[in-house]
């Protein structure tokens, strides 16, 4: 005879289908958390153990609750993670590109990065866990901040002041840039949009005829630095990164309209633009660890 289903398999059940629908959700926000698609999926599949072992009878909003699960379950990995920081991904073929071995489609996380914003990843990237925290789950996914404190075992109004110092960081800090930003902005799109679908034609009509783009050692292929002027000869060497153009974003660049390339999240390379009339006059390419860590990249407003 079978047994009759207690109170607690119908908790179980309601959890499930809860878990199910939201899904999606939990798997956005530990994204933003982590900025790996693979970590985000290990995120929501433990938060799944840990939540159908907890006792929900005395939880009145099952979403809110499974929100804060997985979002303690990042706050643990981002915390772990600064202890044994992963190694530098090689700008010539990040190492994203191989990781098909472990489950992860490049198409696929780099979709999910363009959705999210490389520049705001790269922004992320640099907060502390705890601000990280704040900013996702309140900025991001309106999470009221005495819910958001208790995970991070600290009080409300500490809370808002991480989330508001994050946010600072997200804006940039640089002087408000010239009236033009707009137009530079269209300028570094169009030739991302370019790169990204190999139009050789649209590229060069982006370029002065005179362009010169200047590369740093780091950049390779060559152990060199380079060198480069004229609108077919840089047009050409942006072909060439084609590969590349799938992690690379538009971003507020030392306050000016340019380029980040940030595989998983992890700023590897910048082009700064210098833009007059309408045309792209010169490319800086910077890929020195040393000196990339010390530009300010931010999120370049709508």
């Amino acid at each position: 005879m079978d047994k009759q289903r207690g109170p607690q398999d119908g908790l179980l059940t309601t959890l499930t289908e809860r878990f199910e629908a939201d899904r999606t959700h939990l798997r956005s926000v530990a994204y933003r958390m982590l900025g790996s698609l693979s970590e985000a999926e290990d995120a929501v599949q433990e938060g799944w153990i840990r939540a159908s072992r907890a006792d929900i009878s005395g939880v009145q909003n099952l979403g809110g609750w499974l929100t804060t699960v997985v979002a303690r379950v990042c706050l643990n990995m981002l915390r772990s993670r600064q202890t044994r920081r992963e190694d530098p991904l090689d700008v010539q073929a990040p190492a994203v590109e191989a990781d098909r071995e472990g489950g992860l489609d490049p198409e696929q996380e780099a979709l999910m990065a363009d959705s999210v914003g490389l520049a705001l990843l790269v922004v992320l990237d640099t907060l502390s866990p705890a601000e990280r925290l704040a900013f996702v789950l309140h900025d991001m996914f309106a999470v009221p901040f005495d819910e958001i404190a208790p995970l991070m075992e600290r009080t409300p109004a500490t809370a808002r002041q991480l989330a508001s110092r994050a946010r600072r960081k997200v804006q940039g800090s640089t002087p408000l840039p010239e009236a033009d930003l707009e137009r530079k902005r269209q300028v570094a799109d169009a030739f991302l949009a370019a790169t990204r679908g190999g139009d050789f034609e649209a590229l060069v009509t982006l370029l002065h005829p005179d362009v010169v783009l200047r590369a740093d050692k780091a950049v390779g292929p060559t152990p060199a630095a380079i060198f480069l002027s004229g609108g077919a000869t840089v047009a050409k060497a942006a072909m060439a990164a084609m590969g590349r153009a799938r992690y690379t974003g538009i971003a507020l660049v030392d306050g000016m309209a340019g380029l980040a390339m940030a595989p998983l999240g992890q700023l590897r390379l910048v082009l700064k633009f210098t833009v007059a009339d309408g045309l792209i006059t010169e490319i800086d390419v910077i890929a020195e660890p040393e000196i990339v860590s010390g530009i300010e990249v931010a999120v370049l407003a709508a």
